[in-house]
Protein backbone atom coordinates (compact mmCIF):
# COMPACT_ATOMS: atom_id res chain seq x y z
CA UNK A 1 0.00 0.00 0.00
CA UNK A 2 1.51 3.33 -1.56
CA UNK A 3 1.87 6.41 1.94
CA UNK A 4 -0.82 8.21 -0.19
CA UNK A 5 -3.29 5.60 0.03
CA UNK A 6 -2.61 4.80 4.03
CA UNK A 7 -2.50 8.86 4.28
CA UNK A 8 -6.24 9.08 2.55
CA UNK A 9 -7.80 5.88 4.92
CA UNK A 10 -6.12 7.33 7.59
CA UNK A 11 -8.64 10.77 7.06
CA UNK A 12 -11.20 8.27 6.65
CA UNK A 13 -10.60 6.78 10.18
CA UNK A 14 -10.45 10.08 11.89
CA UNK A 15 -13.88 11.19 10.46
CA UNK A 16 -15.28 7.90 11.45
CA UNK A 17 -13.85 7.94 14.84
CA UNK A 18 -15.39 11.77 15.40
CA UNK A 19 -18.59 10.53 13.92
CA UNK A 20 -18.75 7.91 16.71
CA UNK A 21 -18.33 9.99 19.53
CA UNK A 22 -14.81 9.77 20.17
CA UNK A 23 -12.84 13.22 21.52
CA UNK A 24 -11.22 15.14 18.37
CA UNK A 25 -8.26 15.59 20.49
CA UNK A 26 -7.77 11.86 21.00
CA UNK A 27 -8.93 11.09 17.55
CA UNK A 28 -6.06 13.48 15.65
CA UNK A 29 -3.63 12.30 18.54
CA UNK A 30 -3.96 8.24 17.39
CA UNK A 31 -4.73 8.51 14.00
CA UNK A 32 -1.52 10.36 13.78
CA UNK A 33 0.54 8.46 15.66
CA UNK A 34 -1.28 5.31 13.86
CA UNK A 35 0.14 6.97 10.99
CA UNK A 36 3.50 7.83 11.81
CA UNK A 37 4.06 4.38 12.74
CA UNK A 38 2.55 2.90 9.97
CA UNK A 39 4.51 4.74 7.42
CA UNK A 40 7.69 4.81 8.90
CA UNK A 41 7.50 1.30 10.86
CA UNK A 42 9.23 2.83 13.47
CA UNK A 43 7.45 3.16 16.72
CA UNK A 44 10.51 5.04 18.50
CA UNK A 45 9.81 7.67 15.34
CA UNK A 46 6.14 8.26 16.01
CA UNK A 47 6.48 8.88 19.67
CA UNK A 48 9.36 11.21 19.38
CA UNK A 49 7.41 12.95 16.76
CA UNK A 50 4.29 13.21 19.09
CA UNK A 51 6.43 14.54 21.77
CA UNK A 52 7.94 17.40 19.59
CA UNK A 53 4.55 18.39 18.93
CA UNK A 54 3.73 18.25 22.33
CA UNK A 55 6.80 20.47 23.52
CA UNK A 56 6.39 22.86 20.13
CA UNK A 57 2.79 23.18 20.89
CA UNK A 58 3.51 24.31 24.93
CA UNK A 59 6.57 26.28 24.29
CA UNK A 60 4.91 28.69 21.91
CA UNK A 61 4.52 32.46 22.74
CA UNK A 62 1.71 32.74 20.18
CA UNK A 63 -0.45 29.91 22.54
CA UNK A 64 -0.53 32.44 25.19
CA UNK A 65 -3.02 34.50 23.06
CA UNK A 66 -5.81 32.16 23.55
CA UNK A 67 -6.25 32.13 27.56
CA UNK A 68 -5.87 35.81 27.85
CA UNK A 69 -8.53 36.42 25.24
CA UNK A 70 -10.70 33.67 27.19
CA UNK A 71 -9.98 35.07 30.26
CA UNK A 72 -10.93 38.84 29.29
CA UNK A 73 -14.21 37.15 27.49
CA UNK A 74 -15.18 35.51 30.51
CA UNK A 75 -14.72 38.62 33.08
CA UNK A 76 -16.64 40.63 30.15
CA UNK A 77 -19.53 38.31 30.64
CA UNK A 78 -19.40 38.29 34.58
CA UNK A 79 -19.66 42.27 34.63
CA UNK A 80 -23.07 42.42 32.75
CA UNK A 81 -21.47 44.45 29.81
CA UNK A 82 -23.41 42.56 27.23
CA UNK A 83 -26.70 43.94 28.51
CA UNK A 84 -25.74 47.21 29.15
CA UNK A 85 -24.18 47.56 25.51
CA UNK A 86 -27.82 46.01 24.28
CA UNK A 87 -29.91 48.68 26.69
CA UNK A 88 -27.35 51.37 24.80
CA UNK A 89 -28.46 49.93 21.14
CA UNK A 90 -31.78 49.68 21.86
CA UNK A 91 -32.22 53.17 23.39
CA UNK A 92 -30.24 54.78 20.22
CA UNK A 93 -32.36 52.51 17.63
CA UNK A 94 -35.78 52.21 18.95
CA UNK A 95 -37.50 53.95 16.68
CA UNK A 96 -36.26 52.45 13.90
CA UNK A 97 -38.89 49.75 12.13
CA UNK A 98 -37.20 46.62 13.16
CA UNK A 99 -34.96 48.50 15.71
CA UNK A 100 -34.98 45.71 18.69
CA UNK A 101 -32.87 43.33 15.86
CA UNK A 102 -31.03 45.95 14.82
CA UNK A 103 -29.98 46.64 18.28
CA UNK A 104 -29.00 43.38 18.66
CA UNK A 105 -26.95 42.76 15.97
CA UNK A 106 -24.99 46.14 16.84
CA UNK A 107 -24.64 44.75 20.38
CA UNK A 108 -23.65 41.65 18.90
CA UNK A 109 -21.02 43.24 16.74
CA UNK A 110 -19.49 45.47 19.99
CA UNK A 111 -19.59 42.41 22.16
CA UNK A 112 -17.84 40.24 19.83
CA UNK A 113 -14.81 42.51 19.56
CA UNK A 114 -13.96 41.79 23.06
CA UNK A 115 -15.08 38.25 23.44
CA UNK A 116 -14.26 36.70 20.62
CA UNK A 117 -16.46 33.43 21.41
CA UNK A 118 -19.90 32.94 19.66
CA UNK A 119 -21.55 30.28 22.05
CA UNK A 120 -20.53 33.47 24.82
CA UNK A 121 -22.81 36.21 22.51
CA UNK A 122 -25.45 33.84 21.79
CA UNK A 123 -25.93 32.73 25.89
CA UNK A 124 -25.70 36.10 26.67
CA UNK A 125 -28.27 37.90 24.45
CA UNK A 126 -30.46 34.84 24.37
CA UNK A 127 -31.36 35.98 28.19
CA UNK A 128 -31.33 39.84 27.30
CA UNK A 129 -32.67 40.64 23.63
CA UNK A 130 -35.03 37.61 22.91
CA UNK A 131 -37.48 38.67 26.10
CA UNK A 132 -37.19 42.24 25.23
CA UNK A 133 -37.90 41.40 21.55
CA UNK A 134 -41.07 38.94 22.15
CA UNK A 135 -42.33 41.74 24.60
CA UNK A 136 -42.69 44.26 22.00
CA UNK A 137 -44.31 42.25 19.23
CA UNK A 138 -41.21 40.10 17.65
CA UNK A 139 -41.98 36.64 16.63
CA UNK A 140 -40.00 34.42 18.66
CA UNK A 141 -38.93 32.43 15.78
CA UNK A 142 -37.27 35.79 14.80
CA UNK A 143 -35.87 36.86 17.98
CA UNK A 144 -34.26 34.18 18.37
CA UNK A 145 -33.02 33.73 15.06
CA UNK A 146 -31.44 36.92 14.93
CA UNK A 147 -29.53 36.61 18.61
CA UNK A 148 -27.95 32.95 16.65
CA UNK A 149 -27.54 34.41 13.50
CA UNK A 150 -25.71 37.78 15.08
CA UNK A 151 -23.73 36.09 17.90
CA UNK A 152 -21.70 34.30 15.10
CA UNK A 153 -19.97 37.80 14.94
CA UNK A 154 -17.81 36.53 17.91
CA UNK A 155 -16.04 34.50 15.29
CA UNK A 156 -14.89 36.67 12.78
CA UNK A 157 -14.13 40.28 14.13
CA UNK A 158 -11.13 40.25 16.09
CA UNK A 159 -10.27 39.05 18.27
CA UNK A 160 -11.73 35.74 17.30
CA UNK A 161 -10.49 31.73 18.33
CA UNK A 162 -11.47 30.69 15.02
CA UNK A 163 -9.17 32.92 13.58
CA UNK A 164 -6.08 32.31 16.31
CA UNK A 165 -6.42 28.62 15.76
CA UNK A 166 -6.25 28.69 11.82
CA UNK A 167 -3.43 31.14 11.96
CA UNK A 168 -1.68 28.47 14.24
CA UNK A 169 -2.59 25.56 12.07
CA UNK A 170 -1.51 27.66 8.65
CA UNK A 171 1.43 29.49 10.42
CA UNK A 172 0.22 32.56 9.57
CA UNK A 173 0.32 36.15 11.41
CA UNK A 174 -2.31 35.85 14.13
CA UNK A 175 -2.13 39.37 14.48
CA UNK A 176 -3.15 40.05 10.80
CA UNK A 177 -5.46 37.56 10.86
CA UNK A 178 -7.30 39.89 13.60
CA UNK A 179 -6.90 43.18 11.11
CA UNK A 180 -8.24 40.92 7.97
CA UNK A 181 -11.14 39.88 9.75
CA UNK A 182 -12.63 43.34 10.79
CA UNK A 183 -13.83 44.38 7.53
CA UNK A 184 -15.61 41.34 6.62
CA UNK A 185 -16.93 41.18 10.40
CA UNK A 186 -18.42 45.22 9.53
CA UNK A 187 -19.79 43.75 6.13
CA UNK A 188 -21.59 41.09 7.68
CA UNK A 189 -23.03 43.07 10.71
CA UNK A 190 -24.08 45.82 7.84
CA UNK A 191 -25.92 42.55 6.31
CA UNK A 192 -27.56 41.44 8.87
CA UNK A 193 -29.05 45.21 9.36
CA UNK A 194 -30.03 45.71 6.07
CA UNK A 195 -31.48 42.00 6.16
CA UNK A 196 -33.59 42.77 8.70
CA UNK A 197 -34.80 46.66 7.63
CA UNK A 198 -36.42 44.98 4.26
CA UNK A 199 -38.01 42.58 6.60
CA UNK A 200 -39.50 44.30 8.55
CA UNK A 201 -40.40 46.51 5.81
CA UNK A 202 -42.00 43.92 2.96
CA UNK A 203 -42.30 41.01 4.99
CA UNK A 204 -43.41 41.90 8.37
CA UNK A 205 -45.34 38.88 9.22
CA UNK A 206 -41.78 37.20 9.29
CA UNK A 207 -41.12 39.53 11.70
CA UNK A 208 -43.32 40.40 14.00
CA UNK A 209 -46.43 38.72 15.28
CA UNK A 210 -49.62 39.91 13.51
CA UNK A 211 -51.89 40.04 16.86
CA UNK A 212 -49.41 42.32 18.19
CA UNK A 213 -48.22 44.66 16.04
CA UNK A 214 -50.66 47.60 17.44
CA UNK A 215 -49.56 46.78 20.70
CA UNK A 216 -45.57 47.21 19.75
CA UNK A 217 -46.25 50.62 18.62
CA UNK A 218 -47.73 51.49 21.85
CA UNK A 219 -45.75 50.11 23.72
CA UNK A 220 -42.52 51.72 21.82
CA UNK A 221 -43.90 54.92 23.13
CA UNK A 222 -44.17 54.37 26.24
CA UNK A 223 -40.52 52.80 26.93
CA UNK A 224 -38.47 54.40 29.66
CA UNK A 225 -35.82 56.95 28.13
CA UNK A 226 -31.70 56.63 29.17
CA UNK A 227 -30.47 59.94 29.79
CA UNK A 228 -27.30 61.06 28.45
CA UNK A 229 -25.27 59.98 31.82
CA UNK A 230 -27.30 56.54 31.56
CA UNK A 231 -25.75 56.00 28.17
CA UNK A 232 -22.14 57.06 28.93
CA UNK A 233 -21.82 55.15 31.52
CA UNK A 234 -23.29 52.05 30.11
CA UNK A 235 -21.03 52.63 27.30
CA UNK A 236 -17.64 53.50 28.59
CA UNK A 237 -16.66 50.29 29.34
CA UNK A 238 -17.40 48.64 26.25
CA UNK A 239 -15.85 50.88 23.91
CA UNK A 240 -12.83 51.25 26.38
CA UNK A 241 -11.98 47.78 25.83
CA UNK A 242 -12.41 48.13 21.81
CA UNK A 243 -10.00 50.63 21.91
CA UNK A 244 -7.53 48.49 23.98
CA UNK A 245 -7.79 45.60 22.14
CA UNK A 246 -8.72 46.70 18.38
CA UNK A 247 -7.36 50.14 18.53
CA UNK A 248 -4.05 48.27 19.59
CA UNK A 249 -3.86 45.70 17.16
CA UNK A 250 -4.53 47.42 14.25
CA UNK A 251 -1.86 50.46 14.99
CA UNK A 252 1.08 48.08 15.68
CA UNK A 253 1.49 49.22 19.09
CA UNK A 254 0.36 45.59 20.92
CA UNK A 255 1.44 42.23 19.28
CA UNK A 256 -2.01 39.96 19.41
CA UNK A 257 -0.40 38.25 23.00
CA UNK A 258 0.42 41.76 24.35
CA UNK A 259 -3.58 43.33 23.47
CA UNK A 260 -4.96 40.50 24.98
CA UNK A 261 -3.17 40.71 28.50
CA UNK A 262 -3.84 44.41 28.47
CA UNK A 263 -7.58 43.65 27.42
CA UNK A 264 -7.65 40.91 30.56
CA UNK A 265 -6.40 43.48 33.02
CA UNK A 266 -8.66 46.15 31.32
CA UNK A 267 -11.63 43.63 31.79
CA UNK A 268 -10.79 42.44 35.48
CA UNK A 269 -10.65 46.31 36.52
CA UNK A 270 -14.16 47.24 34.93
CA UNK A 271 -15.42 43.76 36.83
CA UNK A 272 -13.82 45.09 40.24
CA UNK A 273 -15.67 48.86 39.81
CA UNK A 274 -18.55 47.61 39.28
CA UNK A 275 -17.92 45.21 42.24
CA UNK A 276 -19.57 41.88 40.06
CA UNK A 277 -16.86 39.66 40.25
CA UNK A 278 -17.22 38.22 43.69
CA UNK A 279 -15.35 35.57 44.87
CA UNK A 280 -17.48 32.44 44.20
CA UNK A 281 -17.68 34.13 41.01
CA UNK A 282 -13.77 34.84 40.13
CA UNK A 283 -13.66 30.96 40.42
CA UNK A 284 -15.57 30.26 38.21
CA UNK A 285 -14.27 33.08 35.63
CA UNK A 286 -10.93 31.26 36.35
CA UNK A 287 -11.92 27.56 36.47
CA UNK A 288 -13.86 28.25 32.89
CA UNK A 289 -11.00 30.14 31.62
CA UNK A 290 -8.42 27.24 32.17
CA UNK A 291 -11.08 24.90 31.24
CA UNK A 292 -11.47 26.56 27.59
CA UNK A 293 -8.18 27.40 27.09
CA UNK A 294 -6.79 23.81 27.96
CA UNK A 295 -9.04 22.48 25.79
CA UNK A 296 -8.12 24.42 22.61
CA UNK A 297 -4.15 24.38 23.50
CA UNK A 298 -4.83 20.22 23.38
CA UNK A 299 -6.44 20.18 20.10
CA UNK A 300 -4.08 22.68 18.48
CA UNK A 301 -1.46 20.11 20.04
CA UNK A 302 -3.02 17.25 18.42
CA UNK A 303 -3.65 18.61 15.22
CA UNK A 304 0.21 19.72 14.90
CA UNK A 305 1.02 16.39 14.83
CA UNK A 306 -1.77 14.90 12.83
CA UNK A 307 -0.11 17.48 10.21
CA UNK A 308 3.28 15.95 10.75
CA UNK A 309 1.71 12.73 9.57
CA UNK A 310 0.03 13.87 7.07
CA UNK A 311 3.21 15.94 5.58
CA UNK A 312 4.87 11.96 6.19
CA UNK A 313 2.52 10.53 3.93
CA UNK A 314 2.78 12.93 1.57
CA UNK A 315 -1.25 13.99 1.10
CA UNK A 316 -1.49 17.72 0.71
CA UNK A 317 0.99 17.57 -2.23
CA UNK A 318 -0.78 14.09 -4.13
CA UNK A 319 -3.82 16.54 -3.60
CA UNK A 320 -2.53 19.50 -5.49
CA UNK A 321 -1.14 17.31 -7.98
CA UNK A 322 -4.33 15.61 -8.30
CA UNK A 323 -5.84 19.10 -8.61
CA UNK A 324 -3.18 20.54 -10.80
CA UNK A 325 -3.81 17.64 -13.58
CA UNK A 326 -7.56 17.17 -13.56
CA UNK A 327 -7.39 21.11 -14.60
CA UNK A 328 -9.49 22.20 -11.61
CA UNK A 329 -7.36 25.28 -11.31
CA UNK A 330 -7.21 27.91 -7.94
CA UNK A 331 -11.20 28.90 -8.31
CA UNK A 332 -12.28 24.77 -8.71
CA UNK A 333 -10.48 24.08 -5.42
CA UNK A 334 -12.01 26.83 -3.44
CA UNK A 335 -15.15 26.21 -4.72
CA UNK A 336 -14.21 21.75 -3.34
CA UNK A 337 -12.96 23.36 -0.25
CA UNK A 338 -15.85 25.80 0.74
CA UNK A 339 -17.98 22.90 -0.32
CA UNK A 340 -16.58 20.15 1.75
CA UNK A 341 -16.65 23.35 4.92
CA UNK A 342 -19.96 23.84 4.48
CA UNK A 343 -21.14 20.01 4.33
CA UNK A 344 -18.94 19.40 7.15
CA UNK A 345 -20.43 22.18 8.94
CA UNK A 346 -23.26 20.27 9.47
CA UNK A 347 -21.93 17.66 11.08
CA UNK A 348 -18.97 18.74 12.94
CA UNK A 349 -18.13 22.10 15.19
CA UNK A 350 -16.03 24.78 13.75
CA UNK A 351 -12.62 23.87 15.86
CA UNK A 352 -12.84 20.35 14.47
CA UNK A 353 -13.27 21.32 11.14
CA UNK A 354 -10.04 23.84 11.01
CA UNK A 355 -8.15 21.04 12.84
CA UNK A 356 -8.98 18.23 9.91
CA UNK A 357 -9.22 20.59 7.30
CA UNK A 358 -6.64 23.48 7.21
CA UNK A 359 -3.91 21.03 7.41
CA UNK A 360 -4.36 19.90 4.46
CA UNK A 361 -5.84 22.47 2.43
CA UNK A 362 -3.85 25.18 3.39
CA UNK A 363 -0.50 23.87 1.43
CA UNK A 364 -2.87 23.37 -1.45
CA UNK A 365 -4.13 26.56 -1.22
CA UNK A 366 -0.66 28.11 -1.32
CA UNK A 367 0.59 25.82 -4.13
CA UNK A 368 -1.88 27.18 -6.05
CA UNK A 369 -1.19 30.90 -5.39
CA UNK A 370 -3.57 31.60 -2.85
CA UNK A 371 -2.89 34.42 -0.25
CA UNK A 372 -3.73 32.23 2.66
CA UNK A 373 -4.45 35.37 5.30
CA UNK A 374 -7.70 35.75 2.71
CA UNK A 375 -8.06 32.09 2.45
CA UNK A 376 -8.17 31.80 5.89
CA UNK A 377 -11.00 34.68 6.02
CA UNK A 378 -13.01 32.67 3.28
CA UNK A 379 -12.58 29.37 5.28
CA UNK A 380 -13.60 31.10 8.94
CA UNK A 381 -17.06 32.11 7.28
CA UNK A 382 -17.86 28.70 5.91
CA UNK A 383 -17.03 27.51 8.97
CA UNK A 384 -19.53 29.86 11.04
CA UNK A 385 -22.01 28.78 8.60
CA UNK A 386 -22.64 25.25 10.38
CA UNK A 387 -23.17 27.26 13.48
CA UNK A 388 -26.67 27.82 12.45
CA UNK A 389 -27.15 24.88 9.76
CA UNK A 390 -28.53 21.50 10.80
CA UNK A 391 -28.16 18.97 12.33
CA UNK A 392 -25.31 20.31 14.16
CA UNK A 393 -26.15 24.06 14.26
CA UNK A 394 -24.25 24.77 17.90
CA UNK A 395 -25.17 28.02 18.16
CA UNK A 396 -29.01 26.88 17.70
CA UNK A 397 -28.83 24.91 20.36
CA UNK A 398 -26.85 27.16 22.63
CA UNK A 399 -29.95 29.92 22.20
CA UNK A 400 -32.58 26.97 23.05
CA UNK A 401 -30.82 25.88 25.65
CA UNK A 402 -30.38 29.45 27.33
CA UNK A 403 -33.88 30.23 26.18
CA UNK A 404 -35.62 27.63 28.08
CA UNK A 405 -38.86 27.88 26.40
CA UNK A 406 -40.83 24.71 25.05
CA UNK A 407 -42.80 26.62 23.49
CA UNK A 408 -39.84 27.77 21.13
CA UNK A 409 -38.82 24.48 19.55
CA UNK A 410 -35.38 23.82 17.86
CA UNK A 411 -37.00 24.31 14.45
CA UNK A 412 -38.63 27.75 14.57
CA UNK A 413 -34.94 28.78 15.82
CA UNK A 414 -33.72 27.15 12.38
CA UNK A 415 -36.13 28.97 10.29
CA UNK A 416 -35.26 32.18 12.01
CA UNK A 417 -31.70 31.94 11.51
CA UNK A 418 -31.97 31.14 7.64
CA UNK A 419 -31.66 34.17 6.08
CA UNK A 420 -28.69 35.44 7.97
CA UNK A 421 -27.27 31.86 6.67
CA UNK A 422 -28.21 33.43 3.09
CA UNK A 423 -26.15 36.92 4.36
CA UNK A 424 -23.43 34.62 5.21
CA UNK A 425 -23.23 32.90 1.83
CA UNK A 426 -23.43 36.45 -0.08
CA UNK A 427 -20.63 37.56 1.60
CA UNK A 428 -18.38 34.74 0.66
CA UNK A 429 -19.03 34.94 -2.57
CA UNK A 430 -18.46 38.65 -2.23
CA UNK A 431 -14.90 38.32 -0.58
CA UNK A 432 -13.95 35.74 -2.88
CA UNK A 433 -14.65 37.68 -5.93
CA UNK A 434 -12.68 40.73 -4.62
CA UNK A 435 -10.24 39.77 -2.66
CA UNK A 436 -9.13 43.43 -1.74
CA UNK A 437 -12.13 43.75 0.60
CA UNK A 438 -9.92 41.62 3.05
CA UNK A 439 -7.44 44.39 4.38
CA UNK A 440 -4.44 43.53 6.76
Amino acid sequence: MSSITLGGLLVGLLLVLILLGMRIAIALISVAFLGVWLLRDNFTLAMKLMSIATYNGVANYLFATIPLFVLMGQLVSVSNVGKDTFEVADALLRRVLGGLGIATVAANTVFAAVTGVSIASAAVFTKVAVPEMTHHGYRASFATGVVAGSSILGMLIPPSLLLIIYGVLAEVSIGKMFVAGLVPGVLLAGGFVVMIMLAARFRPDMVFDAERLREKRLSMAELPRLTSRQLLSKSLPILLLVVLVIGGLYSGFFTPTEAGGVGAFAALIVALLRRSLTGRKLWQVMKDTGSVSVGILILLVAANFYGQMLAVAGVPAAISDFVSEIGLGPLGFLILHIALVLLMGMILDSSSILLIFVPISAPIALALGFDLIHFGILTVIAVEVGLLTPPFGIAIFTVHAALADRRVPLEAIFAGALPFVAVMLLLLVLLAAFPGLVVY
